[in-house]
């Protein structure tokens, strides 16, 4: 890789050792991917979590506190396992729970942003058209890459961490014009009238779209059917859950969708999707024919916007969550306060739903979970947290919001 002077200098030692590894980190990704330099970076958003990193993640960082390391642009934290104020509640292991504060104070010491959200675009910070970014949840940067124009692979949690410390990022990938070009055209013939129809879609394309390469470009989702992000939010998210996929475009959406080249996309492959296709999604999600009883809903993955809040406020004014049945909601700490402000938790909390802040819930320790309570039927809009809860001792089945709320009411699964 070509260096810069002032690059080659933090290579060799000259600003510490914690400035030290995060570029040689930098570098041996790089070369990896074939980049020939890097690019100057303004954020990164870092994934860090106990769950996965463990006493070794966690002894690492407090070797880079005690190396004097810190972050040379603004770095921002993920949603992480568990919200401290209801981990007894939910029965979460305190021991890792005292581990996460520790984890916390030790990005704190690093100059990271503990702001605790996988929707950090929609309440932190929303890039520019052809910003280079190192973010590391795989829907955010879905999200940046394709709504906002800015410029990121999926990076993890140290490639996020070195990229914060040195300001750089390897230019490979989607940093590059090559790589964002659409590789297949995809048309919308039904409207998206939930967000769950927006996830649908993703899904669908998703799993016939299984490269990180693949690029697809959406014709009928433009702005006579765009309400607001969360939709293009839940489309982000299961397209990076099914496939990967960590750019799409949209006509009327994406920023730079001409120089995408939609023309050359159909005339390489084409998609159709209907609402035949999205009752496929649906189906795959259904329910047991022996039971339609449900022990949780769950709305998350992503956290909840203020809209979403809002909504769910509505749907459930005046009603009451089955006593069977758990109604788990997720946000982050900002939304919270906001909704809070509005009523908006007051009336989901009086509904029996618990509103938890910072996480999002398949983080949430949930084969744990599951064993605690006896969770086994999830109730969700979300089909990213339905795809990955699949994998863990519970049966996903996939709803629209109005449903999801109606399931947690009557503590069954309704029409």
């Amino acid at each position: 890789m070509k260096l810069s002077v002032h690059e080659q200098e933090m290579l060799a030692g000259r600003f510490g050792p914690g400035v030290q590894w995060a570029l040689g980190y930098q570098v041996a990704v790089g070369e990896y991917f074939d980049a020939e330099r890097l690019v100057p970076a303004t954020n990164a958003h870092l994934v860090a979590d106990m769950e996965v990193m463990g006493e070794a993640g966690l002894a690492f960082l407090g070797q880079l506190v005690e190396q004097g390391a810190r972050v040379a642009i603004p770095t921002t934290l993920n949603a992480g396992f568990t919200d401290p104020a209801f981990a007894q509640v939910l029965h979460q292991d305190e021991s890792l729970v005292a581990r996460q504060v520790v984890m916390r104070e030790r990005l704190q010491a690093l100059g990271v942003l503990n702001v605790d959200t996988c929707i950090n675009y929609q309440s932190v910070y929303q890039p520019h058209v052809g910003e280079h970014l190192a973010w590391g949840d795989t829907g955010a940067v879905c999200f940046a890459n394709s709504v906002l124009g800015g410029r990121s692979n999926f990076e993890a949690g140290p490639a996020a961490l070195a990229a914060g410390i040195t300001g750089r990022v390897p230019a490979f990938g989607y940093h590059l014009d090559r790589h964002r070009r659409a590789t297949t055209y995809v048309e919308v013939t039904t409207p998206l009238e939930d967000y769950a129809d927006w996830g649908a879609l993703g899904a669908w394309v998703g799993r016939r779209s299984p490269s990180y390469w693949d690029v697809p470009f959406f014709d009928g989702i433009g702005p006579s059917l765009t309400r607001s992000a969360d939709q293009l939010k839940h489309l982000a998210a299961a397209l990076a859950s099914y496939g990967s996929i960590a750019l799409f475009g949209a006509r009327g959406v994406t920023p730079d969708w001409a120089a995408m080249n939609p023309d050359h996309a159909r005339q390489q492959r084409t998609l159709t999707v209907g609402a035949k296709e999205l009752d496929e999604v649906y189906a795959s999600y259904g329910a047991d024919l022996n039971t339609t009883d449900v022990d949780l809903v769950v709305f998350s993955g992503p956290q909840q916007s203020l809209y979403e809040l809002a909504r769910l406020a509505e749907l459930l004014d005046g009603q009451h969550v089955h006593a069977n049945t758990r109604l788990i909601v997720t946000t982050n700490h900002a939304y919270y306060q906001w909704a809070q402000q509005l009523g908006y938790i007051q009336t989901i909390e009086k509904a029996g739903g618990l509103v938890l802040t910072g996480v999002c819930f398949y983080l949430m320790t949930i084969d744990r979970l599951q064993r605690e309570h006896g969770w086994h039927t999830v109730v969700t809009n979300s089909t990213k947290l339905a795809n990955i809860v699949g994998a863990h001792p519970y049966r996903p089945i996939l709803r629209r919001t109005r449903d999801c709320v109606a399931a947690a009411v009557a503590g069954r699964l309704v029409g």
